[in-house]
């Protein structure tokens, strides 16, 4: 019954209007399965892919954090020490994805939820250079890097969900919703 009830919004954009017309936004509702019918679906296709199409681990706020420690920093259970140029000693990490706690930054790795190379199958090689940047270094969305065993990421590597799943069970919410916002109550 709830699912019958659920509708969607969704903002039309006209994809390429003529020079002379106004921009407009028409809006209309629609049931959540018509919506979700209407997605445009593709073989996916890993052609071109290299990992080096990801420009990633930036310092993008200059605060001399590159992209993992920042990761690190946010997720960090007790937080670690903080010297120099963004050196982390110390700390203590809750690795969700093999139920693991790791002391010190060194036994870990920044994982990407959706890997690259799965971004790259379902469209990111049409992406801009900046864009693929900016997914690979996503501070934004804390479900985006998560900060797992080393051992655990290797094991995972480039698979989607369809291919690996963590050792640890987790609810499908904390799979759709990621570590932090989950914990976060969200």
């Amino acid at each position: 019954m709830a699912a019958a009830l659920a509708v969607v919004t969704t903002t039309v954009l006209a994809a390429a209007p003529p020079a002379h017309a106004q921009a407009s936004a028409g809006e209309f509702t629609l049931p959540l399965r018509s919506a979700v019918a209407a997605l445009p679906v593709a073989p996916e296709d890993r052609t071109g892919y290299t990992r080096e199409a990801f420009r990633h681990w930036i310092d993008a706020d200059r605060d001399g954090c590159t992209t993992p420690a920042e990761v690190l920093l946010a997720e960090a259970v007790d937080p670690p020490t903080v010297t120099g140029r963004c050196t982390l000693t110390g700390g203590l990490w809750h690795s969700w994805y093999d139920d693991q706690h790791v002391v010190g930054p060194r036994g870990l790795d920044i994982d990407h939820l959706v890997p690259p190379a799965e971004a790259w199958d379902s469209g990111a090689s049409n992406w801009s250079d900046e864009r693929r940047e900016a997914y690979a270094d996503d501070l934004g969305d804390p479900r985006a890097l998560v900060a797992v065993t080393a051992r655990a990421n290797r094991q995972e590597a480039d698979q989607d969900i369809a291919e690996w799943l963590p050792a640890r069970r987790w609810s499908t919410t904390t799979s759709a919703t990621g570590p932090r916002s989950n914990s976060a109550g969200t």
